[in-house]
């Protein structure tokens, strides 16, 4: 019997936008720790949740990283207190509904997930390049949206700065000066503790600049990771329809007509990804999404 509650859950998902799935992920790895670590608890394993948190965040230690490289990517959606979460999904959800009325979901997620990777390079960067991180580099992890977040509020403010917010206790304020003010306690937070976590925050704020800025000349850097994510939607979908086939015996297909039709559509699907590699997923007509979805669950 199927549980209510999760199906609710499962129909949130999938028909929310972008930024909703953004968010469950992150509650979803949230959640996951800490399952996990007391499932692990009931079995003596004191510290189950630190060592999923090991696992998963990003070290600023070289020869660390080599040895997990999938944490430049799971770092980003990864919370270890209720406070760091509900605190990153807020600003989340502030900056990322700005940025979808102007902007699309492609866009956000590229934005989000290249914020992430800009934030985690510059902390990793920072902690090898500069003498007063050496003490605390081999023990140095990273975590948390908060490079992403960074990177999805500045992108917005970038992209239209005089927009008007209206916050508590201060009345309406442009979008421009609460991404300004978030930067700058960044800067003159990081000698006071949590420097990777605050420098990471700038490196996300600077890949937003970035995109808005490169948007700005007609130039989307976050086409790549589209394409790239296009890609293996399509390689690796797991959805699988039931087929029913009709035989009509007078008109039988010759082994050379199935070869014939099945090259050509192999030459359809070909040309739709090469579309996608040019102009991105979002430039396919209604047809071409319908054969290459077709093509994916055969």
């Amino acid at each position: 019997m199927k549980n209510p509650f999760i199906e609710d859950i499962k129909r949130q998902y999938k028909s929310g936008s972008a930024l909703i799935k953004l968010i469950f992920i992150n509650v979803a790895m949230f959640l996951l720790v800490h399952i996990v670590g007391l499932f692990l608890w009931f079995f003596g394993i004191s510290n189950g949740s630190e060592l999923m948190v090991y696992w998963l965040a990003l070290p600023a230690d070289f020869s660390n990283l080599i040895t997990k490289p999938w944490s430049l990517i799971s770092y980003m959606f990864l919370h270890e207190s209720l406070m760091h979460i509900l605190m990153n999904m807020l600003v989340l959800y502030f900056g990322g509904q700005i940025f979808l009325q102007f902007l699309n979901q492609n866009k956000l997620v590229g934005v989000y997930l290249l914020g992430g990777l800009a934030g985690g390079l510059l902390y990793i960067l920072a902690f090898n390049i500069f003498p007063v991180f050496e003490n605390v580099l081999m023990g140095s992890l990273a975590l948390g949206a908060s490079a992403s977040v960074m990177a999805v509020l500045v992108a917005a403010a970038t992209h239209v700065p005089n927009f008007v917010v209206r916050l508590v206790f201060l009345g309406n304020v442009k979008l421009k000066y609460v991404a300004l003010v978030y930067v700058v306690l960044d800067i003159i937070s990081i000698r006071q503790g949590n420097s990777g976590g605050h420098i990471a925050h700038i490196g996300g704020a600077l890949l937003g600049f970035l995109f808005a800025k490169q948007l700005q000349t007609g130039k989307d850097i976050t086409l790549f990771i589209n394409q790239l994510l296009a890609y293996f939607k399509t390689m690796f979908s797991t959805k699988r329809k039931m087929k029913v086939v009709y035989k009509n015996p007078g008109k039988t297909k010759t082994d050379y007509d199935y070869n014939a039709q099945k090259k050509a559509n192999q030459q359809k699907v070909d040309a739709i990804l090469d579309k996608i590699a040019k102009s991105g997923y979002d430039s396919l007509t209604g047809e071409e999404k319908a054969i290459l979805f077709d093509a994916s669950n055969k």
